[in-house]
């Protein structure tokens, strides 16, 4: 998608679609912008009898006759003295979808000048790309989905056309993630993961490893091999890595659950589970090849970054784990499995340990990890974990600019209690109280404790049934934007 900025001169612009973000003081007063295009006074009396005041989440359209513009799209922004960078990404999606049945150019006058101006222009260009998109690949008859090619972001005078070649890759690698989650499971198997995470090597230029079974095998991973006896699906144990031209400053992993079906296992997922859900339990590994995609793209000087994915199926057969087996991971630790649906965790521990071997600066693991974070903070807020403060504020600032929702949870030490076993090292699960937090500190054993590690758990972020923001319905692709503004700013 072409992404441009104009001067604040109307009269020289030519497209389909106006949008114009309006506040609720001194609405007529606003539409003066309008002047020479259209008749601000008829305008007023026409959004003042479709009730239109300019509070936040209004908005109305009205079809012109003319060549340029065809549509005026006026959308609400509230109190200007309450005016937040995400309400112009609310209302640059709300404007997007008012603007689906049309084509050619698209010009959206916003208060660019409430904030810096590449941010802005950033978090609006997004959300409109972003709120475009629409997964039609598995439908025999797709309907044709028009939609503005250019976006003109009308009022800023800056040159920022650096910003807007890395809107295009984030909004790629959060496409990709949408789409792999959405694919089906027998689409999308460890095999079909391993080969999208080839294809984007090849054509980004990272360095690539699939480990077979035999591989892991020889690493101890019996924690995440586990996990794949259940399937007849052979699990792919996946390495990207970005390397920069010049010195390298930091090294970085970012390491995603790659569950491509959930069933379970013998703690068979029944109810409320939403055992048809389960394709999206790869998630976290769908957010890290979106990341890798992207920073491929963007290429960002000075930091290394591994992008670590331990795949496989969690089904159920007469080879599959049973609740009460004792495994060992790759570190040495051995596990006592009182419940085979906790089964993430044991993936997550060895491809944790691997990434530890490779002395990285920082590990980040992003999962659909557990039910408890999705009672706690719902679809709009994943959960964060981390045994860094400062990189937790990081992660958060990163998160905060790009709309995406984190919210940190406390590592609380005595949860460990729970996770004691008689037999083993340790147990899976604990209590059903603080879930999410115990399956954290599961997680933090297998972490070194002077590498920075933080661990996001998007259970609830990762998927949405009815949309919120930019997110339609369905995948989100929640984390992609997060990762790639932490990782592409950690030399800046």
């Amino acid at each position: 998608m072409q992404i441009t900025v104009q001067t604040n001169n109307l009269r020289n612009w030519s497209g389909s679609v106006l949008v114009i973000g309006l506040f609720e003081e001194k609405v007529q007063l606003q539409l003066e912008v309008l002047n020479g295009i259209s008749d601000p006074t008829s305008i007023a009396k026409h959004l003042d009898d479709k009730d239109f005041s300019g509070k936040t989440g209004e908005r109305v359209h009205i079809q012109i006759l003319g060549d340029s513009p065809k549509k005026l799209v006026f959308i609400g922004l509230g109190d200007p003295e309450k005016l937040l960078l995400n309400d112009l990404r609310e209302g640059a999606a709300l404007a997007a979808r008012e603007s689906l049945d049309s084509d050619g150019a698209m010009g959206v006058v916003f208060p660019w000048g409430r904030f810096e101006s590449s941010i802005a222009a950033k978090a609006v260009a997004e959300s409109i790309r972003l709120s475009f998109f629409k997964d039609q690949r598995f439908q025999s008859d797709p309907k044709t989905r028009k939609h503005p090619v250019k976006i003109d972001l009308i009022g800023i005078s800056e040159n920022i056309e650096e910003t807007f070649k890395k809107v295009n890759s984030i909004c790629a690698g959060v496409e990709l993630a949408r789409e792999l989650v959405g694919a089906p499971p027998n689409e999308l198997t460890p095999g079909g993961l391993a080969n999208k995470a080839i294809e984007i090597a090849k054509e980004f230029k990272l360095e690539c490893t699939i480990l077979e079974r035999k591989d892991c095998a020889k690493e101890g991973m019996g924690a995440y091999l586990a996990v794949a006896k259940g399937s007849d699906l052979d699990p792919k144990f996946i390495h990207l890595i970005y390397k920069p031209s010049g010195q390298v400053l930091r090294r970085i992993a970012l390491v995603g659950k790659g569950l491509t079906f959930d069933s379970g296992g013998y703690n068979l997922k029944v109810g409320a589970s939403k055992i048809e859900m389960m394709k999206y339990d790869m998630g976290g590994s769908a957010s890290v090849l979106g990341a890798a995609r992207s920073i491929g793209e963007i290429a960002p000087k000075g930091t290394e970054i591994h992008f670590i994915i331990a795949s496989c199926e969690n089904m159920v057969n007469g080879s599959a784990v049973h609740p009460g087996d004792i495994v060992q991971a790759s570190n040495g630790k051995t596990i006592e499995i009182n419940n085979t649906d906790a089964e993430g965790r044991l993936t997550l521990a060895d491809a944790l340990t691997y990434a530890c071997k490779l002395k990285p600066d920082v590990i980040i693991d992003l999962a659909t990890l557990t039910g408890a974070c999705v009672v706690a903070l719902g679809e709009q807020i994943a959960g964060l974990w981390a045994n860094n403060d400062e990189l937790a504020e990081e992660l958060k600032e990163a998160s905060s600019s790009c709309g995406e929702n984190l919210w940190r949870m406390p590592l609380q030490s005595s949860y460990k209690e729970g996770l004691k076993s008689m037999l083993a090292d340790i147990k899976n699960t604990g209590p059903r109280a603080g879930g999410s937090i115990t399956a954290a500190l599961f997680l933090r054993e297998f972490v070194e404790k002077d590498i920075a590690w933080a661990h996001i758990d998007i259970a609830g972020t990762c998927w949405t049934d009815k949309g919120f923001g930019v997110n339609p319905a369905g995948a989100t692709g929640y984390g992609v934007q997060t990762l790639v503004n932490w990782a592409c700013n950690q030399n800046n």
